[in-house]
């Protein structure tokens, strides 16, 4: 896209917009929690029954938002997989306008266990101007903002507009690519916004520009044939755990930083995390410290970060005097923008097959990849965006990492070469994304929403 920033609109065309939005948040909300109470989880050990009603069910509100073109679409990969259904909605662009791209996912996370919940996880329910329920915010909201853009314009939208709502985001998006290139002509864009990321706090707003990539994979230590006696020969044999243990404490030098070659860190951002805000946002516990060294927003947005994120050994429950003959872990691995995955990959193998302790075998298993993105932060889009969300705000927004990964924007990239991103927020520091008690703040959604219906009014 080529065409200049637009001039800022009369203030009272801002007003007219943000009296349209209050007027129709209230049925938005509605919408959204008609969306929360549809336990859409893409899982495959959940009922694919509900994530195709929930498609339809957002196939319906698009519908009634005035889009003439709605469709439920999959999409099969060479190896025959068939992608959880996705929603594609269009309006055609007025000669001349570019067409917008409007990317939101309807599935959502496992709700885990009730019990961790304040209120069920699929039934909304407000306090103190926030609403619960899982998918309320990753990424509900994100559908809901793009509904209520379209609502508040109306017959007014100056550009054709594209609303794509995947169906398995929270699975890896393991068909996106395949999807992208079956309807290609269909989902061709300028601008694509992208509503499933996090602002900066409430009150002010943000636009991620950078993202994370993944690499993961499984690690097993085996020692032994089979189990045996841990009196009997317990000493010169170490039990398989304890040897994990060893190798993971490798992957981290004293301080916590990844002390895996091979992986490299991006430049600091901008901006700052306050030590006392992202304690209380990670609910960490007292006397704990914090890892790595340099800024926090550089350990959270552009350094490698490493994690345990599952572990298999003899349970407490099933214990025996016995000494364990293998153990396994799941590794998740965060790389910085620029770095590519497959490089990653091969270097904590690498890492982790020269660092077996005492000998022991270690067999490591590739999982999935995801590249990193880093934005461009000053294009035509990116300064009209960023007025919309100054003038919905009230402040200018805040340019973010994101620690987590985004992968489908890279893929997006690889399809649609010549588009512009921006990925932006629905979400707050206290939306708690896949974990209980998952929120969305709805002064925040309503500002989201109009920014969106601005950002759509001033694009040309």
């Amino acid at each position: 896209m080529t065409t200049p920033p637009q001039p800022l609109p009369d203030p009272a065309d801002v007003s007219v917009l943000r009296s349209r939005v209050r007027t129709l948040f209230p049925g938005l909300r509605a919408e959204l929690e008609s969306l929360v109470r549809i336990p859409g989880v893409s899982s495959p050990a959940f009922d694919a029954a509900q994530v195709q009603r929930s498609a339809e069910v957002v196939a319906g509100m698009l519908r009634d938002a005035g889009l003439p073109e709605v469709r439920v679409l999959t999409a099969t990969r060479a190896d025959g997989l068939v992608s959880r259904p996705a929603v594609v909605g269009r309006r055609p662009a007025p000669a001349g306008a570019p067409t917008v791209l409007l990317y939101a996912h309807h599935d959502v996370q496992p709700p885990g266990a009730d019990a961790d919940w304040d209120s069920a996880p699929f039934e909304p329910v407000e306090r103190d101007g926030r609403l619960y329920g899982r998918g309320v915010a990753d990424d509900k909201a994100g559908i809901v903002a793009h509904l209520g853009a379209l609502r508040a314009l109306g017959g007014d939208l100056p550009v054709g507009v594209t609303v794509f709502v995947e169906g398995e985001e929270e699975v890896g998006s393991p068909t996106f690519v395949d999807f992208l290139r079956a309807y290609r002509d269909l989902l061709a864009a300028d601008v694509v916004v992208l509503a499933d990321s996090v602002n900066w706090k409430v009150g002010v707003p943000a636009f991620t520009t950078s993202l994370r990539g993944l690499v993961d994979c499984e690690v097993e230590v085996a020692v032994l044939e089979h189990a045996i006696h841990s009196g009997m020969y317990g000493g010169p044999i170490l039990d398989a755990p304890t040897l994990l243990a060893r190798l993971i404490a490798t992957l981290h030098d004293d301080e916590g930083n990844v002390a895996v070659a091979g992986l490299f860190s991006a430049p600091d951002p901008a901006v700052d995390y306050d030590e006392a805000d992202l304690r209380t946002d990670a609910s960490l516990l007292p006397g704990v410290r914090l890892a790595g060294s340099g800024s926090i927003t550089g350990r959270l947005w552009t350094k490698p970060a490493l994690s345990v994120i599952g572990f298999d050994a003899t349970s407490v429950a099933h214990a025996s005097n016995t000494i364990a003959p293998s153990a396994r872990a799941k590794l998740s691995l965060r790389i910085a923008p620029g770095q590519d995955p497959d490089q990653a990959a091969e270097a904590l193998r690498d890492h982790l097959l020269a660092h077996a302790p005492f000998g022991a075998r270690v067999t490591v298993v590739d999982g999935d990849r995801g590249r990193p993105w880093a934005g461009a932060a000053d294009s035509p889009a990116a300064e009209i965006a960023r007025r919309a969300y100054g003038d919905a705000w009230g402040t200018p927004p805040v340019d973010v990492g994101l620690g987590g990964s985004i992968p489908l924007v890279a893929d997006l990239l690889e399809v649609f070469p010549d588009a512009t991103v921006l990925v932006t927020g629905v979400e707050d520091p206290d939306s708690r994304a896949h974990s209980a008690n998952e929120s969305v703040h709805l002064g925040e959604l309503e500002k989201v929403v109009l920014a969106e219906a601005l950002l759509l009014s001033r694009l040309r």
